[in-house]
Order: C-alpha cells, then structure tokens, then sequence
C-alpha cells in the first residue's frame, strides 16, 4: 500500500474507532496506525526487553500499537515519552491512573485508553473482515453462539475478536486465563459473560475492520 492508501485506511478507521469509543464511553479515547517498517524502533528499553526473542512483525505491530497508545495517553494528559512494557500476561503495563488496551491485526495496530477513574478496564481487538476459517469455529462458537451466527463466517470472525476483548479486559482485573469457549458473547445485544463471573458490555464494529471494545466500568 502506497503512503496516500495509507492515509486514506488510517483515516477511515479512525473514523471508526472515533464512533465506536464516542458511543461506548465518553471517557474513552481509541486510535489505529497502519503498521509500518521501522516502527519497531519506538519500543523503548523496557518496552524491547521482553521481546528480545520475539520476531520481527510482532516488534514492529507492538511498536506501532505503542506509537498510538502514546498519543491517546499524551492526549489524556499523560507523559508523552511514556513507556508501556509487556507484563509476564503479555498485556502491557499502564502508567498510574490510566486503564488501556492494545491490539493489531496484520496490518494495522490499535488502542484504546481512558482514566482509571471513568472504567476500570477496557479492552479491544482488530481483525481484518475476512470469514473465520471454518475449521475454527468449533474452539471459538458455543451452541448458542452458533445459533446466532447461522453459519456467517465474518461474524464469526468478530464473535473471535469480540472473545479477545474480552480477554484483555477482565485478565488484569482476575488474572484468570480465558480460552474462547469460557466466554459467552451476545453479539446482537452487545454483552458477554465469563466463566470467573464477569458480565461485560461490548461495543462493536464491522468495517473497514472489524473491531471490538469490551468494558469493565
């Protein structure tokens, strides 16, 4: 993709984030960044450390997840030069007062952030709007969830990304891992339920991306 493609895909899914956050929070605030060569060179040193080993995509989508999450923090009225670096749970750690997510997808990394004071965790996650492979959709869709996809592959996908969110949501609060099948996801009323006992309300989007924000408030 050229740098005016670019341009134009950014802008566009900001546009959607900026509605997603708008009408699921006021506090909330949420960005994207096409992921781009170089990018991996804004991890700071504790940022990097924890991915020594990891390959180069991943360094390169963690930094252009933290580039976004800066600005959102910075426009919140955190330290611009803030540094987010990986816990052992793999989410990143937040400065005091702040609550955030990241995510990315092939292409495009995404984040969202607010002040602890507003929620007390949120999470998102992109994927591209593109059909789950089918051989999946038993680890990811209970029976219920199956009903309410009828056989919809890209909403699948999003029941997928919807799962993540949640993840990310309610593991730094109960630090329980989650598989998929220990959510249950309502995607036309927007809630989801967890197996730690958690009832989340979700937020969520299908194009250009598809895109999911899950609240703990």
């Amino acid at each position: 993709m050229d740098q005016a493609g670019q341009g134009a895909m950014t802008a566009r899914i900001e546009r959607q984030l900026g509605a997603l956050a708008a009408g699921a929070h006021t506090a909330l605030r949420a960005g994207c960044r096409i992921i781009q060569a170089g990018d991996e060179a804004a991890l700071g040193l504790a940022e990097a450390a924890p991915m020594a080993g990891a390959v180069a995509s991943v360094r390169r989508a963690s930094g252009a997840a933290r580039i976004v999450a800066r600005r959102l923090l910075a426009d919140l009225g955190a330290e611009a030069s803030v540094e987010l670096p990986r816990l052992a749970s793999g989410a990143p750690s937040w400065p005091p007062g702040f609550v955030g997510s990241l995510a990315h997808d092939e292409a495009v990394a995404v984040a969202a952030v607010a002040r602890s004071g507003a929620l007390r965790s949120v999470g998102i996650d992109v994927e591209p709007a593109l059909p789950l492979p089918a051989e999946l959709l038993d680890l990811v869709a209970g029976p219920a969830e199956r009903d309410e996809i009828a056989g919809d592959l890209i909403e699948a996908r999003l029941l997928f990304c919807a799962k993540e969110a949640v993840y990310k949501a309610t593991n730094p609060l109960d630090g329980a891992f989650l598989e998929h099948r220990d959510v249950e996801v309502r995607l036309r009323s927007g809630t989801a339920s967890t197996r730690t006992g958690r009832s989340l309300r979700l937020f969520l989007s299908r194009s250009p991306r598809l895109l999911a924000l899950a609240l703990v408030e």
